[in-house]
């Protein structure tokens, strides 16, 4: 799917919210989403000492959501990476969602589109694509 100029805008939605709260080997990721009412909620992730214990931005966006409208439905979603202060390429870039991260979205809304990285620039997918065949009650009973 092509993005329209609300994915453009999403994304830079997420873009900001990482250039605003980047730190170094603690926030890397912002992500943004819109809900089927048009809301919009961002997030950054939330690193930890103990590796397990992180929090991806995604999430920390789904969170949002849930906190104030409960299950709303996610329109379309994207998470961006921004660069290490080491990387000669300054710019933010939208980044896959992690397997958990596809996993979280299903289960919240399994009509959900992604804004991911391709060799033709970025696209919109469905999340299903970019999870087949996921576990789920429904077809694990």
């Amino acid at each position: 799917m092509s993005l329209t100029e609300a994915d453009r805008a999403l994304i830079e939605v997420a873009a900001a919210a990482i250039r605003q709260r980047y730190r170094n080997d603690w926030q890397e990721v912002g992500a943004a989403l819109v809900t089927r009412t048009g809301k919009i909620f961002a997030g950054v992730n939330l690193d930890a000492y103990l590796g397990r214990m992180a929090v991806c931005a995604e999430g920390v966006a789904l969170g949002q959501m849930i906190t104030e409208l409960g299950e709303a439905g996610i329109e379309s979603i994207v998470a961006v990476r921004h660069p290490k202060p080491h990387e000669t390429d300054r710019d933010v870039h939208v980044v896959s969602p992690c397997g958990a991260c596809r996993e979280l979205i299903y289960d919240y809304d399994p009509g959900a589109r992604v804004l991911v990285p391709s060799p033709d620039g970025v696209v919109a997918v469905g999340i299903a694509e970019l999870l087949p065949n996921k576990y789920s009650r429904e077809r694990n009973l």
